[in-house]
C-alpha cells in the first residue's frame, strides 16, 4: 500500500449569530464562526487534508460557497462524503492530526468529543485521530480573539 499525505488549513472569524461548532461539537462561546456552511473549521481543514492527499481538489471545489445546497450545511456530513469518495477511489485513511489555534474559547474540555466525532465519521479507531489546541500568545488577530485557525494533516494509503 502506497502512503500519501495531505495538509489542510482553514480559518474563520467569530461573529455569526449561531453556535460555535468544531469537530462536530457545539462549543460554549458568545458567537459562532462566519462561513457559508456551519463554519466547522476543524472539519474543513480535515476535508482539505484528505482531498489534498489524493489530489482530488479542495473543499471549495466539492462544496462551493456559491451553491445554496451548502448554506448552513453540517460539515461532518461533508466530511463523511469525502470519506466515501476516498473509499470509492480505493484509498484508506490511516490517521488525522489537527491543531486548532485560538486564544478563546479554551478547547481542552471538548477535545475528546471532537476526536470521537471525527474518528466515527471517518471510520477510524479513536487512536488514529489527534486534535490539539494552541494559543497564538496574543499575536495578530487570532491572538486577539477575532477568530481561529486550524491546521490538519492526513495520512492515507492505497491506489
Amino acid at each position: 500500500m502506497r502512503q500519501r499525505f495531505g495538509i489542510g488549513y482553514d480559518s474563520h472569524v467569530f461573529g455569526a449569530k449561531r453556535p460555535l461548532i468544531l469537530g462536530g461539537v457545539e462549543i460554549e462561546h458568545e458567537s459562532g464562526l462566519k462561513g457559508h456552511s456551519d463554519g466547522d473549521a476543524v472539519a474543513h481543514a480535515v476535508i482539505d487534508a484528505l482531498l489534498g492527499s489524493v489530489a482530488m481538489g479542495d473543499i471549495g471545489k466539492l462544496f462551493p460557497n456559491t451553491d445554496p445546497r451548502w448554506k448552513n450545511a453540517d460539515s461532518m456530513e461533508m466530511l463523511a462524503d469525502v470519506r466515501h469518495r476516498l473509499m470509492a477511489a480505493s484509498y484508506a485513511i490511516v490517521n488525522i492530526d489537527v491543531t486548532v489555534v485560538a486564544e478563546k474559547p479554551k478547547l481542552a474540555p471538548y477535545i475528546d468529543r471532537m476526536c470521537e466525532n471525527v474518528s466515527r465519521t471517518l471510520g477510524l479507531p479513536r487512536r488514529a485521530v489527534s486534535i490539539k489546541a494552541k494559543t497564538n500568545e496574543k499575536m495578530d488577530s487570532v491572538g486577539r480573539g477575532k477568530g481561529l485557525q486550524v491546521y490538519a494533516i492526513a495520512s492515507v494509503g492505497g491506489a
